[in-house]
């Protein structure tokens, strides 16, 4: 979460960034054959920044964005913008949620209204396999807090005592008239209701703290099960054998030339194959993006060393706040498969030449030198069956062209067989030119993808007219 206004005059004095003589070597890279990490974030300010993203990494230190670079969630709800994401997965893996920031900065809201009017929602999706996702919804966390101003950068960790979710975020409450952000804390179990919020993380006076993270830690490494990493002024870490219980104060990341006024966005991750963690950190003061620093030992802070140049690759995509995931082997096929990178297209009209296949207000219909996203759809392999294809949107990941009563629209995928059926085509010659293409419809053999008055319609194809309507270019 960028930092408050007020703070931006010790942003530009911060010293750089220095990288000390103790640079970690780049490690080894684990064995191809293992399952590898995921991360999802955001990429910045702006309606399309503040999406959800995906990145997918072999060894934790090279980092490749999945979805061709897009998003692949995009918030209808609230201020229709979303930060700060955390992926959590039950401990028996049947469920995953995505808890984000709701917010929108330059697309509605400046930061001013943000942080002390924003909303006091939370947005969440639930999966039940990390690729279809559920609709959105809001989850009030910050109404029943007095004088609660907004509800940011949430993280949620199974406690193993309460058996359900401590659900965690930051929020304003006022000290004096002034700026103060604080950690509170609700317990769930389905990121539907809450418990009454408590307080989690409150530093003496004026300090605030925005951005927290928890790392649980196996037994002999250490002398806590759970380490967490505030942004506090300074990158501070904190030691506790319970989640909900005492918290000792560990030391900084300042020895290594990190403070609060330098990064911020902390970010857990374990590598798989060795007892090494990185806590990966955003330069947001430099723009510099995130860097990995490791540690051997996350409760020891004189174990945490800077990378050396070159170790690391975090992809085209600029990642801000978000969470990493350890993948299974059916987890990574899943996610691999879904968000392979497959490019945006348009589909031209074979008969109006100037006109390109958009969704608008959901209908679909064909309109004249479309290149915005509304007309760029991914070609996906056919929910429905082999050797077919779906149209799946570029600007709302995870909805499809769709027929119902022989009209389309463009819907989210629900995951049910007649949604599968009624988005899926075989695609074939071009019924008025072999060199372009036709769609037949899946369910409807006998139908095609044309238009009609300019409308996208599934009809019979019985004319030379009809013919010329229903066939179409696939093109960038």
């Amino acid at each position: 979460m960028a930092r408050l206004i007020t703070r931006l005059a010790a942003v530009f004095l911060a010293v750089g960034l220095f990288f000390t003589t103790q640079s970690l070597a780049a490690p080894q890279r684990a064995a191809a054959a293992d399952p590898g990490y995921l991360m999802l974030h955001f990429t910045g300010e702006g309606a399309g920044g503040q999406q959800m993203y995906l990145a997918h990494s072999a060894d934790g230190l090279h980092w490749n964005d999945l979805n061709g670079g897009a998003p692949i969630l995009r918030s209808t709800i609230g201020t229709k913008g979303v930060r700060d994401p955390a992926l959590v997965r039950s401990p028996d893996g049947s469920k995953y949620w995505i808890i984000a920031t709701d917010l929108c900065i330059s697309c509605g809201q400046d930061w001013n209204a943000a942080i002390n009017n924003g909303s006091r929602n939370l947005v969440v999706w639930e999966s039940t396999d990390l690729v279809n996702w559920s609709e959105p919804w809001l989850l009030n966390v910050a109404g029943a807090i007095p004088d609660g101003r907004n509800a940011w950068a949430p993280e949620a960790i199974w406690n193993p005592e309460t058996h359900d979710y401590v659900l965690y975020w930051s929020t304003n409450v006022p000290l004096n008239g002034k700026t103060k952000h604080r950690v509170f804390y609700a317990r769930t179990s389905d990121f539907r209701t809450i418990t009454t919020p408590q307080t989690y993380i409150d530093r003496p006076g004026a300090q605030e703290l925005i951005d927290t993270q928890i790392v649980e830690v196996p037994a002999g490494v250490g002398d806590y099960r759970y380490v967490r990493a505030s942004g506090d002024g300074q990158i501070t870490l904190e030691g506790s054998n319970s989640i909900l219980g005492t918290w000792t104060t560990l030391g900084n990341l300042s020895g290594i030339g990190l403070t609060g006024a330098q990064v911020e966005g902390p970010m857990w991750m374990k590598f798989r194959d060795r007892d090494e963690w990185t806590l990966y950190l955003d330069r947001y003061a430099s723009s510099g993006g995130y860097m990995p620093v490791a540690t051997t030992d996350p409760s020891a802070v004189g174990t945490y060393q800077l990378p050396a140049s070159g170790s690391y690759d975090m992809g085209v995509n600029k990642k801000r706040h978000g969470s990493i995931l350890n993948l299974t082997a059916a987890e990574e096929a899943r996610v691999l498969a879904r968000y392979v990178n497959t490019p945006a297209q348009r589909l031209q009209s074979f008969n109006f030449q100037d006109r390109y296949v958009r969704h608008a207000d959901f209908d679909v219909r064909i309109d004249q030198n479309v290149t915005s996203d509304d007309a760029k759809f991914r070609i996906r392999p056919g929910l429905a069956g082999t050797g077919t294809v779906s149209f799946e949107s570029v600007n709302y990941p995870g909805y499809f062209l769709r027929h119902a009563n022989y009209d389309f629209q463009l819907v989210r995928n629900d995951g049910s067989s007649q949604f599968a059926a009624d988005a899926t085509f075989r695609k074939v010659a071009g019924l008025a030119d072999a060199t372009w293409s036709s769609f037949q419809s899946y369910n409807f053999p006998d139908r095609y993808i044309r238009h009609y008055a300019y409308e996208l319609r599934l009809d019979p194809i019985t004319t030379a007219t009809a013919r010329s309507d229903a066939t179409f270019r696939v093109t960038n």
